[in-house]
């Protein structure tokens, strides 16, 4: 991904825009040392909204029989990005992460809950080329002491 000086941020996932198939590797039991991953795919279409200010991605998984929806907005004023998601299982949109891309890599920050028990998230996004990308999603269950990766979802551009 390419620095333009002039770009504020709100370019940032422009690489995403369109359609990708998505092979996603999580991690069966989590918070416990585990090394059991389920792999599944999900056909995944992403566009822009407002200029590139908004955009959201919808993923099918049709192995798991459910969707979800990641919507991202970029504020102007902070320079960051908050990313959203919400699935179809539930219907319930989860608390946001904030964060941004720097020097390729983009790293966003957030509070969540994995079963009862608080943690805290990071999605990180990196080794972005025109064709592929990679996003992984990792908790702490010690107030970021030690992070444990759970989720990682590898992109193929596909149209």
């Amino acid at each position: 991904m390419a620095y333009d000086a002039h770009d504020d941020g709100r370019r940032d996932f422009h690489f995403l825009y369109g359609r990708w198939r998505v092979e996603h590797h999580r991690l069966t039991t989590r918070g416990v040392g585990g090394d059991d991953w389920d792999v599944f795919h999900s056909d995944t279409y992403c566009q822009g909204l407002m200029g590139g200010l908004c955009n959201v991605d919808e993923n099918d998984f049709p192995e798991r029989g459910f969707q979800g929806l990641s919507f991202r907005t970029f504020n102007v004023e902070t320079g960051q990005w908050a990313i959203y998601w919400v699935n179809s299982a539930s219907g319930v949109l989860q608390n946001p992460v904030f964060g941004r891309f720097e020097n390729g890599i983009g790293l966003f920050h957030g509070e969540d809950v994995d079963g009862d028990r608080p943690v805290k998230v990071v999605y990180r996004w990196e080794d972005i080329t025109a064709s592929s990308a990679c996003w992984s999603q990792a908790f702490s269950y010690d107030g970021g002491q030690t992070w444990e990766t759970n989720w990682i979802m590898d992109f193929t551009r596909t149209a």
